[in-house]
């Protein structure tokens, strides 16, 4: 879980820290804006001046995806990049894995606090981008991935109970799920509702997602968990998943 202290002190200084770039956009002639997530301070936006260049010693290090040593100082909420260094390593993202790179990068933007450290979930984004680029098992990955980012946010998923009778979850029942309170046995209604077995549920309590029905129905879950917590956000790489009906 995510830990605060020296946080004040950290910011008055330069710090060095591996992390990793989850996107960047110009900002005036010669300039870069950088959104990265590091494991001393978690998401932090650093200004990469004249990295535009093409001379620029940063303009070749800061990419997505890849592990750097970013070197860094400010109090403001914008700080000065002086320095990143790759620190290799990690297979190039290509074709579908880039996507649900840019997926996840996009979720972090838009979920993680500035300048907050959350030292398991950078461990968590480091493997994943690293088994993202090893393995053809992206669904799987990316449920891992949501699951885990969500209990490190303080969101963990209820798997086990029924949050209103606190019995334990029947396989063979059919849940709704609630983002406040958890897995609600499924109301006798007509009413469209979003639905899940229980054996769903126990399977992604176990991390077991070699069931088909558990990694669909555990892909719907996560999008209905997520998209509560981003409160309206829309995520663009979601437009380009569309076609990969899997994930």
């Amino acid at each position: 879980m995510k830990k605060t202290e020296g946080t004040k002190s950290q910011l008055q200084s330069r710090i060095d820290s591996d992390g990793f770039v989850l996107h960047t956009y110009p900002y005036k002639e010669t300039s870069l804006i950088v959104e990265a997530f590091t494991k001393v301070l978690g998401r932090v936006s650093l200004i990469a001046k004249g990295a535009k260049r093409p001379n620029s010693l940063l303009r070749s290090t800061i990419l997505p995806f890849q592990p750097l040593e970013l070197e860094w100082s400010g109090k403001n909420e914008l700080k000065s990049l002086y320095r990143a260094e790759w620190l290799g390593g990690y297979p190039i993202l290509r074709g579908l894995p880039l996507i649900c790179g840019f997926y996840i990068n996009e979720l972090l933007i838009n979920l993680l606090p500035k300048d907050d450290p959350y030292d398991q979930l950078f461990l968590e984004y480091s493997s994943t981008i690293e088994a993202l680029g090893n393995s053809k098992k992206v669904a799987i990955i990316l449920r891992k991935f949501e699951k885990n980012m969500l209990k490190e946010l303080g969101y963990q998923l209820k798997l086990d109970k029924d949050a209103v009778e606190n019995s334990l979850i029947d396989p063979m029942g059919m849940y709704t799920y609630d983002p406040e309170l958890g897995p609600v046995k499924s109301p006798k209604t007509k009413e469209p509702v979003f639905l899940v077995h229980g054996k769903t549920l126990s399977d992604i309590d176990q991390n077991d997602f070699r069931d088909p029905r558990t990694l669909f129905e555990s892909k719907q879950l996560m999008r209905h968990m997520i998209q509560y917590h981003l409160g309206g956000k829309v995520l663009h790489s979601r437009e380009l998943l569309k076609v990969h009906k899997d994930i």
